[in-house]
């Protein structure tokens, strides 16, 4: 039975991807989840595998060296899959060292204790072990504003914000690895996510939670900055693919073919849950465009993220599967009916940071 260590696996898509593995693999594989449960991090993502007996999760910091060895020491790990950081923008402008600490530092460790416990006498590495880091195109920095180029794996990085300059940090270290050890090691950047489980600091969460409420959709600068769309199943099962097919040593892009801009992500919300809730729903009444509010654009905001999945087609044969306008329906359908676990999320903390962040 092939063991995978799965850090982060509490959050939005790691989450996702252990739900994902179990449905593909059933009682065939194990899964060891570490997560140290920040804000995001959320054990009701979780609740229909918990009792699997093929399923452990582990309370633990990715940055405790002594936690993470003895993970290690008492499994034998053949897979890693490096979901763990801090992910949120707006946060490292807010308080960068957090960012540092986790993506860079946390990493780090992960590198090391995989490193020391599959490393043989010879210098070389036991068979079938893999260390996937999961990383962003945010390292990319910002294209051209004119649908004319795309990022690719031989991109040069350009970050511009604590959050992508952390996570570009924590690539080279795992290049470094593979480099200088022959460390058996992949990276993957992705587009933006979205589905379900998504803490709702992010825009499609957010955007479907405060239009269900009645509440401003606060859209940042002209909301013309594109992103590119990537429905988590799709990438959770991009990573596994990845696992089974990729070369080691190699970086591998994985973007969705759904550019859009903000605004225009804002429009759809609104006009699918139009579409969707029944006319007897009192919340029809209030969801439509003057809930839309501009405030003051995101410091160092880049204007378009576009990536090219080519290599990953080409060498392993996956592309995306879910469009978005079949994807923001089944996302709307899952936030709708699981207003408990939004409740739960949005409580207490969150709605401080919230006010704090959108104020203006």
């Amino acid at each position: 039975m092939r063991t995978y260590l799965v850090t982060g696996g509490a959050g939005f898509i790691g989450s996702n991807y252990i739900h994902y593995m179990f449905r593909k693999y059933g009682d065939s594989i194990r899964i060891i989840n570490v997560d140290v449960l920040t804000y995001a991090g959320n054990l009701e993502n979780l609740k229909d595998v918990e009792n699997l007996p093929n399923y452990t999760f582990i309370r633990a910091d990715i940055c405790d060296k002594e936690a993470i060895s003895k993970i290690f020491a008492e499994n034998d790990i053949d897979r890693v899959v490096h979901f763990a950081a801090e992910s949120h923008v707006d946060r490292s402008i807010r308080n960068p060292e957090v960012f540092v600490q986790t993506n860079v530092m946390g990493t780090a460790v992960m590198l090391n204790c995989a490193k020391t416990a599959w490393e043989k006498e010879d210098g070389t590495f036991k068979e079938d072990k893999k260390f996937l880091h999961v990383s962003t195109d945010e390292v990319y920095g910002s294209l051209p504003d004119d649908d004319s180029a795309f990022f690719y794996e031989t991109t040069p990085y350009s970050p511009h914000s604590p959050y992508s300059a952390s996570k570009a940090s924590s690539d080279m270290l795992v290049r470094s690895y593979m480099d200088t050890y022959h460390f058996p090691a992949n990276i993957t950047n992705c587009s933006n996510n979205y589905g379900p489980y998504q803490f709702p600091e992010k825009l499609i969460p957010l955007m479907i939670n405060n239009a269900l409420q009645g509440k401003s959709l606060p859209v940042y600068g002209d909301g013309r900055n594109v992103r590119d769309w990537l429905y988590v199943e799709d990438h959770a099962k991009a990573i596994d693919m990845v696992q089974e097919k990729g070369r080691l040593f190699e970086t591998y892009n994985i973007g969705g073919h759904n550019e859009k801009r903000n605004i225009e992500i804002i429009e759809i919300i609104l006009e699918t849950l139009q579409e969707m809730l029944p006319d007897s729903d009192p919340r029809k009444a209030h969801i439509n465009r003057d809930l839309i509010t501009y405030v003051q654009d995101r410091k160092g905001h880049d204007r378009r993220y576009a990536i090219a999945p080519d290599k990953i087609k080409a060498e392993i044969g996956w592309e995306p599967e879910t469009m978005f306008k079949e994807g923001i329906k089944k996302t709307i359908a899952w936030y709708c009916e699981h207003e408990d676990w939004m409740k739960n999320v949005t409580s207490g903390d969150y709605q401080k940071y919230y006010s704090e962040m959108y104020q203006s």
